[in-house]
């Protein structure tokens, strides 16, 4: 048994860090922040085909291990696998500044936030879920 209102729940609130990240992007604020809001609304938009299935979602950050769970839902090519094992280290647990710590590249972000875009697009086509009314 699906549950389509768990699933929109989870794809509202990755709409929000996906809209964010854009906001921010178009405004050219700093890359670190952009890249945590892409990676969590990746995660979230991962996570919403996991609660389609009234599945239990694991506590996780980690993008391709999510991804992982989600099952054949959706199928990732080499690149946008690429996109998964970067943005998951834009999560902000795992940026604390140290003498390695830098800026993701800007174009990075540009990359990781069209891949999101056209995730979100994808994820809602394959719930069936209108994205207008998710955007809201």
């Amino acid at each position: 048994m699906s549950n389509k209102t768990s699933a929109k729940e989870w794809l509202t609130i990755a709409y929000h860090d996906l809209k964010s990240a854009q906001i921010l992007f178009e405004n050219d604020h700093y890359t670190d922040s952009i890249g945590n809001d892409l990676q969590q609304a990746v995660e979230k938009i991962l996570k919403s085909l996991i609660a389609y299935d009234n599945k239990q979602i694991k506590k996780s950050h980690d993008l391709v291990e999510v991804y992982n769970i989600v099952g054949n839902k959706i199928q990732f090519d080499n690149k946008e696998m690429e996109y998964l094992e970067k943005a998951t280290t834009y999560s902000e647990e795992d940026r604390y500044p140290n003498s390695n710590y830098s800026l993701p590249p800007k174009e990075d972000i540009r990359e990781i936030l069209e891949f999101t875009k056209i995730l979100f697009r994808k994820v809602c086509k394959i719930l069936d879920v209108d994205k207008d009314e998710v955007m809201k």
